[in-house]
């Protein structure tokens, strides 16, 4: 009896000390990356110190401490960023949705102001951008380490004024000029909903916003009243928006209780899940979701869900991948944080960003446009010199729908599956 008794008191002691020694590990790590933290501040505070002793000209203080946070942010990934305090007003201008620009989202990929997509019905749209085109000049001054926040500023302003883009269009070895007189940027969420030949609904979706899901809705009940028989989603250039509203479209075509998107983060309030919860969804009719690069964020969550469950079929090209979460923190001094704080993951465990959505079957996009922008000699600036010659724009609307090559892939699948009844019970 002594024995066990003795036993017993070894291994409770001897756990006692692995877990007192797992527990001193993780104090002693976390001292240590604060006295490196410390030590790193104090290399910081010295850089400024000699900088204000020695540097030619006198700056202010807050000058060095901005520019520092900029270089400090844009040093963590694409998407994170220091915004001062007219910076921070403009995001907050911008996400009103309606504002004077050129309709364009942007983002640094790979060092370069590079265009996710053109907003439909827009200047940047009507004019000829393309998503991913590269954004070198703004107004002959050259994109070359310009933070995204200065792009944007520069390139939104008063309706009725002008602003040039140098564009370098990577795909076709060309380097475009283009010169757009800038708008009032209204964005509409949904920008078609009709019913095309054989009975299939067709509704095109620009962005996810407050009022989407309404819109939403009623796209569907007017499609419904036509007696659709199929369902085309268009989120080709669809930049994303508001990840509720994202969760809440997906959501309107699976049964209630299946998992859409999570997050993942260093904090676990960060680790978030998103479940449909739609009490009486579409899902008897077939349907396919189609995509391109300039589809991002909330619209590949979407695909990638429906992807996943089988309950569409995806058509197009391969996604942009922009497939993390930003929170805007403000400062004490009208400056915030625009900082990453989780990324997205599909039902499947796959991440979106940097990777995108793989459609199921891969159809490039038409390239016959009908728009010629302006053609320009090369400058000297330029990134690389690359022969300049005319190109063309993407056509808009559905007026000539069956020139859409991805539209009438994805008529022709759903007039194919009619035949088998739609999809299955998920």
């Amino acid at each position: 009896m002594r024995k066990k008794i003795f036993t017993f008191l070894i291994i409770l002691i001897t756990s006692g000390l692995v877990f007192f020694s797992i527990a001193l590990s993780a104090s002693s790590k976390e001292k240590n990356d604060k006295d490196e933290l410390y030590r790193q501040v104090s290399l910081f505070s010295d850089a400024l110190a000699v900088i204000k002793s020695e540097y030619p000209e006198e700056i202010e203080p807050k000058k060095l401490i901005y520019g520092a946070l900029k270089g400090m942010l844009s040093s963590l990934d694409l998407h994170s960023q220091f915004m001062d305090p007219d910076t921070y007003n403009e995001l907050k201008v911008g996400t009103k949705g309606k504002f004077g620009g050129i309709g364009i989202e942007i983002t640094v990929k790979d060092g370069l102001i590079t265009v996710v997509t053109p907003i439909e019905d827009t200047p940047a749209w009507r004019a000829g951008i393309k998503p991913l085109d590269r954004i070198v000049k703004i107004n002959d001054e050259i994109t070359r380490d310009m933070t995204l926040t200065e792009a944007v500023k520069r390139m939104r302003g008063k309706p009725g004024e002008p602003v040039s883009l140098t564009i370098l269009r990577e795909s076709d070895k060309k380097v475009l000029e283009f010169k757009i007189v800038r708008g009032i940027i209204q964005i509409k969420d949904i920008k078609e909903a009709r019913v095309l030949e054989g009975g299939i609904g067709y509704i095109r979706l620009s962005q996810f916003g407050e009022n989407t899901v309404k819109n939403m809705n009623l796209a569907l009940n007017n499609i419904s009243k036509e007696r659709a028989e199929g369902l085309i989603l268009d989120l080709r250039n669809n930049p994303g928006g508001l990840l509720e509203t994202a969760v809440e479209v997906a959501g309107k075509f699976l049964p209630e209780g299946k998992l859409i998107v999570y997050t993942r983060g260093k904090k676990d309030r960060q680790n978030l899940e998103f479940f449909s919860s739609e009490k009486q969804p579409v899902i008897k009719m077939p349907m396919v979701v189609l995509i391109n690069e300039g589809s991002a964020s909330g619209s590949e969550i979407v695909a990638a869900a429906l992807q996943h469950y089988k309950r569409a079929v995806i058509i197009g090209t391969k996604s942009f991948g922009k497939g993390s979460v930003q929170t805007v923190i403000p400062l004490n001094d009208g400056a915030a944080l625009k900082l990453t704080t989780s990324k997205y993951f599909t039902p499947g465990h796959k991440e979106i960003s940097g990777k995108g959505v793989i459609p199921d079957i891969l159809v490039e996009e038409d390239n016959d446009p009908t728009v010629k922008p302006e053609e320009s000699a090369l400058s000297k600036d330029i990134f690389e010199k690359i022969e300049s010659k005319r190109d063309k724009q993407m056509t808009t609307g559905l007026l000539g729908y069956k020139d859409d090559r991805q539209v009438m892939r994805a008529v022709d699948l759903l007039k194919a599956l009619k035949f088998y009844g739609g999809n299955k019970d998920l």
